[in-house]
């Protein structure tokens, strides 16, 4: 097996973003949710890598659902991460099952099925008594939930890299300050294979597509054509807000 190369430019994003908001800290326990998509294959590698290098120590698990669909298959995923010495596990849900009594027909699936899976990530989170949940979300995904917040919902609302979930233990998303296309182009040049959106349960339903989030993806891109240092502006805005200068009352100064 081929060792795996991480770019500089993503240790250095993923390091200056942990030193900033404690991200991983020594002694936690870290659940890792594993897709098997470029940016969970990423994240997972990514920690392994901190935890050969870091000057703390850490344990980490990377856990897939499986939604319980016929024929649904993460053997390769699994093997994957033996071969790399990832501690792993598929996770045996009947989300699929609950959701053809319970999805509506020509209904929106993305955020159904994300709390269903996000709940069942939790699940496993507090049942194997971990602190952190990490995910695997970055700048673009920051970037996309802003405008679709602002222009579908009417808030000021994005992602941010810790939390305290209601359940008691912190969300964190180390890639936060990676791009999409830095993760692309870490499984393409590790010769990974990614699962796509095959492996989602509503490709065998009658659901829409989600439109809004591809429109927002289309309109940052042609605006990133435009302007260059576009995310890298974002990014620098998203840690630097001035609430008192909108007009939200609780933030008005007098």
């Amino acid at each position: 097996m081929n060792s795996i190369k991480i770019s500089k430019k993503i240790l250095r994003a993923a390091g200056k973003a942990n030193a900033k908001y404690r991200l991983i800290e020594n002694g936690d326990k870290v659940l890792v949710g594993l897709s098997g998509g470029k940016d969970s294959i990423t994240l997972v590698h990514l920690l392994k890598y901190m935890q050969q290098h870091a000057p703390f120590d850490f344990n980490f698990k990377a856990v897939t659902i499986k939604y319980g669909m016929p024929a649904e298959s993460y053997d390769m995923l699994h093997e994957h991460c033996m071969a790399y010495g990832i501690e792993h596990e598929v996770y045996e849900t009947n989300i699929f099952e609950v959701a053809r009594d319970t999805i509506r027909e020509n209904s929106s699936f993305c955020s159904y099925f994300s709390r269903m899976r996000r709940g069942a990530l939790y699940t496993k989170a507090i049942e194997g008594g971990y602190n952190k949940v990490a995910l695997g979300h970055h700048l673009d995904d920051a970037a996309e939930s802003f405008f679709m917040n602002m222009l579908y919902n009417g808030t000021m609302r994005s992602m941010p890299p810790i939390y305290r979930s209601e359940k008691g233990f912190h969300v964190i998303r180390p890639l936060l300050w990676i791009r999409e296309r830095q993760t692309e182009a870490f499984a393409k040049e590790n010769g990974i294979v990614t699962i796509g959106d095959e492996a989602c349960p509503a490709m065998t339903m009658k659901v829409k597509m989600p439109h809004a989030r591809e429109s927002t993806k289309d309109m940052l891109k042609e605006w990133e054509e435009n302007f260059p240092d576009l995310f890298k502006r974002l990014k620098a805005a998203f840690c630097h807000l001035q609430p008192s200068s909108f007009m939200d009352e609780i933030y008005i100064e007098r």
